[in-house]
């Protein structure tokens, strides 16, 4: 077996001091491992800034709070309308009611009528309209109650509305800012990503690529001689050839095993 070494002149000695060619094999064979691991945190970092951003996006414009907000004050203000419009046909019934106990009266105490029989009728009959009368200005104060009340809610509601607004718009100016610095963490990190696979042969990227896709974790960091992923031990064979910076495969989870 052939062995090539590389030559170093030491300062302190002088003397010439050989070192095998291997040693700048593994080193190498260390990098390209060290770099699938790099890749692995770079693509983590990516996939949980595009998770982000897609969740902000989403919210970005999204008025549903808003919207809920407004048919609430919406339906308030049509409560108020119609109890509006109960109130001013109660007072005009009222009104009316009182024009005709009025023309009664002044019959009853005219002078006119004389007929003992008509004189019980309109009697009974103005008693009736009395009555209703009554009826109709307790019915009246009860809708200007419900009257004020729902102002008040609808005032209520128009005041929160104004607020929930006012802070909606501060939260999409803060959602337009944070989607643009994460698009701009993004655009670095492909960046990143793209300099480190021009580094790495393509087949080995394309066997990290193809057990990321698999697995979503394609390298397992090596610890006290166990898989982390799967956290199987391995064997010597298979730690020899891990530690000799060759891209090895667990043989349980198939991923790429890292020692650092």
């Amino acid at each position: 077996m052939f062995c090539f070494y590389h030559t170093f002149l030491s300062p302190v000695s002088g003397r010439l001091i050989l070192f095998p060619l291997r040693y700048k094999i593994f080193t190498r064979k260390m990098a390209v491992t060290r770099q699938l691991f790099q890749l692995q945190e770079l693509d983590t970092e990516i996939e949980q800034k595009e998770l982000a951003l897609a969740q902000k996006q989403s919210q970005l414009g999204n008025r549903q709070v808003l919207d809920t907000a407004q048919k609430q004050l919406d339906a308030e203000h049509k409560r108020l309308d119609e109890l509006r419009h109960q109130h001013r046909e109660a007072e005009a019934e009222v009104t009316d009611l009182l024009t005709k106990i009025a023309d009664i009266e002044g019959q009853l105490y005219g002078g006119k009528i004389t007929s003992p029989k008509e004189l019980t009728s309109l009697q009974h009959e103005l008693s009736i309209m009395k009555a209703r009368s009554d009826e109709l200005e307790d019915t009246t104060l009860e809708i200007i109650d419900r009257v004020e009340e729902t102002e008040s809610i609808v005032a209520a509601a128009t005041d929160d509305l104004k607020k929930l607004e006012e802070d909606w718009q501060h939260q999409q100016q803060q959602l337009s800012d944070d989607i643009k610095k994460l698009q701009g963490n993004l655009e670095d990190l492909r960046k990143k990503r793209q300099e480190l696979t021009s580094q790495i042969d393509t087949e080995t990227v394309n066997l990290y690529e193809k057990i990321r896709k698999q697995k979503k974790q394609a390298v397992a960091k090596v610890e006290q001689g166990i898989c982390r992923a799967c956290r199987i031990s391995l064997s010597a064979s298979v730690l020899q050839r891990a530690r000799s910076g060759q891209p090895t495969q667990c043989g349980t989870c198939g991923r790429i095993l890292y020692i650092s």
